[in-house]
């Protein structure tokens, strides 16, 4: 992870499908060291905003600068410094728990001082170290997704309803890992649970932007 800190921001944003307008005049700079969330109802478009401040999805208006202390990041190369988990990305479902962890640090490598085998002891996953993904439960899916973004070496992590399939267990196992894990990263979470966000400093509700 560098030692400068890390911003995007945010000017005059917006984003539509075909003729309908998801969020307009979005102004908004997101800093490292900070925790952020994007609330609003089922279908307003906090999804689609975080996936446009990911760099997933285009937008149609406006800026959207990152930047790495004073120099703005390599163009096309913004991914390098963020992880997300979300509940549409997929895993490869043929591969194992500790093959996907391998897998993805070959793109994006994890950060933390634990091996692969540690960081799926703490997220719950160490029976399943060596069973195909496509055996898995909804719930040890998203604790694997969680492990990847939390411990990918980023300063920016992005949270889509990261609670989705999980117990209790599960919710406090992400609430522990927030806790744990996050500190000096820019946060930003999607939600409308307050139990997902409830430890972020800012909140933007995105029907502000329509």
């Amino acid at each position: 992870m560098t030692n400068d800190l890390m911003t995007i921001s945010l000017t005059n944003t917006g984003k539509r499908f075909n003729r309908e307008w998801i969020f307009r005049h979005c102004s908004y700079e997101f800093q490292q060291g900070k925790k952020y969330a994007i609330t609003g109802p089922n279908g307003s478009g906090k999804s689609t905003l975080l996936q446009v401040i990911a760099g997933a999805t285009l937008h149609n208006e406006g800026t959207i600068e990152y930047r790495d202390g004073q120099q703005a990041t390599e163009e096309g190369r913004h991914y390098t410094y963020l992880s997300i988990a979300a509940p549409y990305l997929e895993l490869i479902e043929e591969m194992t728990a500790k093959e996907m962890l391998e897998f993805h640090s070959k793109f994006k490598p994890l950060g933390s001082s634990l091996d692969i085998a540690g960081i799926l002891k703490i997220v719950g996953l160490e029976k399943a170290t060596n069973k195909q993904i496509r055996y898995f439960s909804s719930g040890m899916k998203q604790r694997l997704k969680l492990a990847q973004a939390f411990f990918s070496d980023t300063p920016v992590l992005l949270l889509d309803e990261p609670t989705t399939n999980l117990d209790a267990d599960g919710i406090a196992l992400y609430l522990s890992l927030i806790s744990n894990y996050t500190k000096d990263r820019l946060v930003i979470v999607s939600s409308n649970v307050k139990q997902e966000y409830d430890f972020c400093e800012e909140v933007i509700e995105i029907n502000n932007y329509k």
